[in-house]
């Protein structure tokens, strides 16, 4: 299989997501919040994953958009994580930054999918 920017780095947000929580439950004793964060955190590859296999363009971007539901979720985790203490400024700032950054391929290949099913 050829590279897949949204593959890689989605593959790679679900790795930080699960380094983060193991970091949380071992060293900060965390275990509710960061059970929701690697839940989430961790669905966008794989509705990702999914979406690549999907049965329809409309169920490729039914599988997207649940990535980008499930990337936003994970940011309102890593914030609350954050501002409580449990996750170091600089570990959430990266998190953040990776988030973002996937929100932001998310939401372009699901509306360039949406106007190509239009022409």
């Amino acid at each position: 299989m050829k590279p897949n920017l949204v593959v890689d780095k989605s593959y790679l947000f679900a790795e930080q997501i699960v380094h983060s929580y193991k970091t949380l439950i071992y060293s900060k004793k965390e275990y509710i919040l960061s059970k929701q964060l690697l839940r989430s955190g961790t669905s966008v590859g794989a509705n990702v994953s999914e979406a690549l296999y999907g049965q329809s363009r409309k169920d490729f971007i039914s599988k997207l958009s649940i990535a980008r539901k499930e990337a936003n979720e994970t940011k309102y985790w890593i914030h609350l994580l954050s501002r409580t203490g449990f996750l170091e400024t600089h570990e959430a700032r990266n998190l953040l930054e990776n988030c973002e950054e996937l929100l932001r391929i998310l939401t372009s290949i699901i509306q360039s999918t949406q106007e190509n099913k239009r022409t």
